[in-house]
């Protein structure tokens, strides 16, 4: 073959592909699809009760479940309970191999209304169970198996919540649909803290330990009919419907992401990792920091869990703020621009913020510990909606961003409550500090190995 044969030969398979991809274009943008509002109300329903149970279910540990289920009050009982937090997360990654691989054999929607189910039940059941002083050991026993149910539907839940925001997206606004889902985060956790403040301000601390603790696992069950009656009703995504027609969907989506996306996994998991471990630094470690005292497992900062709540609440409106914010901008400059900023931004927070939480009952250096720490959260956190499903094929991306996401559950949310207790217990509130910190380097670290996929092609 001469040289010009193969320049001509180069052509050809350009223009082959270029034909093929605008056919793709044309088939994706005839299909029907769920309206804007069914999106978003689809994707963010199953986020917000993710947060919402699970938040529900730290504040409780942080503060109720030491005396409730370990009938003591002290650190090591404290230590305990946040030990059984860590449970769900570590179920999370084996609902996410579950749900993944029925997610991308058999869609997003039915995988999604499945997950739902399974989450909802559970952290019902969680409301129903009896105490300590009732069954002793076996009532921590039914809650370790209910929190790993509730940590197997859990783990099937964002990233199918992330496909149909994005799979239903325009190519130049999936980090704005992305951050659908992810907006999900600061509804739950606005209405479990509501819940208990409520709660709070009308009971005593003997009715909230009696019964009031369960209010918020029982309401859940509300937010779960809501969100079936959603995804019931809405289509399957036109990527998902577009791959079935062309014959892309695998029989086995798992040994193609562990055969060929091995590294996107890993990419994934440390680029989210540094969200959860900032989260529940944020929402449940400073929460028991700031309410108990010292003998208690806490820094004594003298603030009632009311007033910690309200601080909490009004915190979060800024994470929600900056999810869109940062969302907008991915879609502008690229997703990893964003995220470098937040990592860089975030070593500097982590070792400046102890010196916020050192005063007794200082309402303005907490808020700012707070306000700071959730800005900075919506930025790590709204455009992981898109980058993750991004990084991997159509007929794997349910599987591979879920494995993603929920390891990074275990590597940065399983044990951060227990881990920071214990830290600053012994060595202070500057090593907290320091753990925050390398989380960040870690994440800076999977940036910099990891594509900017802004302009990559969701179809393929």
């Amino acid at each position: 073959m001469t040289a010009v044969d193969g320049v001509a030969a180069v052509g050809a398979d350009v223009a082959h592909e270029g034909t093929a991809l605008q056919k793709t274009a044309r088939k994706l943008a005839t299909m029907t699809r769920d309206s804007v509002k069914t999106v978003i109300a689809a994707s963010m329903v199953g986020t917000a009760i993710e947060f919402y149970d699970f938040y529900a279910y730290g504040t409780a540990a942080a503060n109720y479940f030491p005396k409730v289920f370990f009938g003591q009050t002290g650190a090591a009982a404290l230590i305990g309970s946040l030990l059984t937090f860590a449970v769900a997360f570590i179920a999370r990654p084996v609902g996410s191999l579950i749900f993944g691989h029925f997610g991308d054999r058999m869609g997003r929607k039915t995988t999604l209304v499945v997950s739902l189910m399974t989450m909802g039940v559970a952290t019902f059941l969680i409301g129903c169970l009896p105490t300590y002083a009732v069954w002793g050991g076996w009532a921590v026993v039914l809650l370790v198996a209910c929190r790993f149910v509730q940590g197997i539907g859990l783990g099937g839940e964002w990233s199918g919540a992330a496909l149909v925001a994005t799979e239903n997206a325009p190519d130049d606004k999936r980090a704005l649909y992305g951050s659908f889902p992810e907006l999900g985060a600061p509804i739950g956790f606005f209405l479990s803290n509501g819940t208990y403040f409520l709660l709070e301000t009308f009971t005593d601390s003997d009715d909230m330990l009696a019964w009031g603790w369960r209010v918020p696992f029982l309401l859940s069950a509300v937010l779960v009919i809501v969100g079936l009656v959603v995804r019931v009703r809405m289509e399957e995504t036109p990527v998902f419907r577009l791959a079935q027609q062309e014959n892309k969907v695998v029989k086995a989506p798992l040994t193609e992401v562990f055969r060929k996306s091995w590294k996107q996994v890993l990419q994934a998991t440390f680029l989210v990792a540094v969200t959860y471990t900032l989260f529940y630094t944020l929402a449940t470690w400073s929460l028991a920091w700031g309410t108990k005292t010292v003998e208690q497992g806490g820094g004594g900062l003298g603030f009632t869990n009311r007033e910690y709540l309200l601080m909490l609440m009004v915190a979060i409106c800024v994470f929600a703020a900056f999810i869109v914010l940062s969302c907008l901008y991915a879609d502008r400059v690229g997703r990893r621009r964003v995220l470098m900023f937040s990592s860089v931004a975030l070593v500097v927070f982590s070792l400046a913020f102890p010196y916020l939480l050192m005063g007794h009952r200082n309402f303005a250096q907490v808020m700012v510990f707070l306000c700071v720490g959730f800005a900075l959260m919506g930025i790590a956190f709204g455009p992981i909606g898109a980058f993750l499903p991004e990084l991997f094929d159509a007929n794997v991306r349910y599987s591979g961003s879920g494995i993603g996401y929920n390891l990074a559950a275990i590597v940065g949310a399983a044990f951060v409550p227990t881990i920071a207790t214990w830290l600053s217990h012994n060595w202070g509130v500057r090593s907290v500090g320091l753990y925050l910190a390398v989380m960040a380097l870690c994440c800076l670290v999977a940036l910099v190995t990891t594509p900017e996929t802004k302009d990559t092609d969701f179809t393929r």
